[in-house]
């Protein structure tokens, strides 16, 4: 059974309605970036941190995968197949993918603000966390998130997975966010790479295929070149 690596970002959920991370404007639903995205905001101002969170769990609740996260789970049927990806919502594990490599962490999981994720990580669903709430040992709750200025510990997985692919499918995202844009150079020679997205992007290495179409087009159209193989 072939191997395929999914590498999905913000332009697969936003068919479900979940606003990309950065638009034009350098805002997220009205928020600076650099305000809640980033280490240095959570030491600065948490309670901010955690109001923008809340709203993004309960924005998620409402949120179902599209036909973009379907199909991909669907493809579990003839493929081996691993999902890679910089979202925080749950949209890919609703629809059904298996295995699955949260780069960026989980919107819907929370763990105490001196973890780095290896210990104390709780699902907490949809519920809101406040100023306050703590672990057992008494230390606050932070989201389970990776923002900007903290190391990416699932890279390392994500990297083996890349380096076994016999195709890789690139969906709704532009590659220019590191470290997760160099996984591309894991991929082992001849190895066919396929990126969905409307924008037309050059990734200028071999092997390389766009399908430029928003996500639920381009995994459709995906779906049948996969089928002719």
């Amino acid at each position: 059974m072939k191997r395929i690596v999914f590498l999905t970002g913000a332009g697969v959920s936003a068919e479900s309605g979940i606003k990309t991370f950065r638009d034009s404007d350098g805002l997220w639903e009205n928020y600076r970036v650099e305000d809640v995205a980033t280490i240095d905001a959570w030491y600065r101002n948490p309670e901010l941190m955690l109001k923008f969170y809340n709203e993004r769990r309960a924005q998620l609740e409402c949120a179902k995968p599209n036909k973009a996260h379907i199909l991909i789970a669907g493809l579990e049927k003839q493929f081996d197949v691993t999902v890679v990806t910089q979202n925080i919502d749950n949209l890919h594990e609703q629809a059904g993918s298996t295995d699955i490599i949260h780069l960026h962490g989980e919107c819907t999981k929370v763990r105490p603000q001196d973890s780095d994720g290896s210990f104390g990580v709780i699902d907490i669903g949809y519920k809101p966390v406040s100023l306050g709430d703590a672990d057992s040992r008494g230390i606050q709750l932070r989201p389970h998130i990776v923002w900007f200025g903290e190391s990416v510990p699932m890279m390392e997985p994500a990297i083996q997975a890349v380096g076994r692919a016999d195709i890789l499918v690139i969906v709704g995202t532009s590659m220019v966010v590191y470290p997760a844009a160099g996984l591309v150079n894991y991929v082992r020679m001849g190895t066919p790479i396929y990126l969905i997205d409307p924008k037309p992007i050059n990734l200028n290495i071999p092997n390389f295929i766009q399908i430029q179409e928003p996500a639920t087009i381009g995994m459709q159209k995906l779906v049948e070149i996969l089928g002719a193989l």
